[in-house]
């Protein structure tokens, strides 16, 4: 397998419609491995065509992997998915904000509103008509890649245009708010320690 060059903005191909996948021959199937490859050593969760220069309606998806009940990751518990032509047929009324990233948009992050789950009719990587029920984080990964097949970003969708920041910003801003968490934490704590005291007295 090869590792593929990922295009980032403000490259075209990123906000063209993507044609139809019409043949699934030896040629998707490499490149479809080729995308899943590039796909893991870019750490992403999804590509989709377009993100390695190809107009056509194709995406490769790999889940965050399970946890047990200590919060460790199960290992081999991630699956995978490669989808054609996928449409979204339902979704639900519930929505849910949750802050995405993007491989062809490097070193931000933003806050987007997704359906908290969808329903999905696509082919598989042998051409084979499939229907997907999703939800939560992994129907948001399904609704970015789509995203990408239609020409649209996930920063066209933010929640708000001051909901956008960088790698090292977010990350400053959820350290700040896991301190003070922990000071709040500290703060109840220590008045229960001292109600606690004065009933004994």
């Amino acid at each position: 397998m090869t590792e593929l060059q990922i295009v980032t903005l403000p490259d075209e191909v990123l906000r063209k419609k993507a044609r139809p996948v019409a043949k699934f021959d030896d040629e998707l199937q490499t490149l479809i491995d080729n995308m899943i490859e590039t796909m893991r050593a870019a750490n992403g969760v999804g590509l989709a065509a377009p993100q390695i220069g190809q107009s056509i309606q194709l995406a490769v998806i790999e889940t965050l992997p399970k946890v047990d009940e200590e919060g460790e990751d199960i290992p081999d518990s991630r699956e995978l998915f490669v989808i054609a032509n996928p449409r979204i047929v339902w979704e639900s009324r519930e929505v849910i904000d949750g802050i995405e990233g993007c491989l062809s948009i490097p070193g931000y992050v933003g806050e987007v509103e997704r359906a908290y789950a969808v329903r999905i009719r696509a082919q598989d990587r042998r051409g084979k008509n499939i229907k997907l029920r999703l939800k939560g984080w992994t129907a948001r990964i399904f609704q970015h890649e789509i995203d990408h097949l239609n020409g649209v970003l996930y920063i066209d969708k933010l929640t708000d245009r001051e909901n956008f920041w960088t790698d090292e910003e977010y990350y400053q801003m959820r350290q700040e708010e896991f301190e003070e968490s922990e000071e709040t934490e500290a703060d109840e704590e220590g008045t229960v320690e001292t109600a606690a005291s004065e009933s004994q007295d």
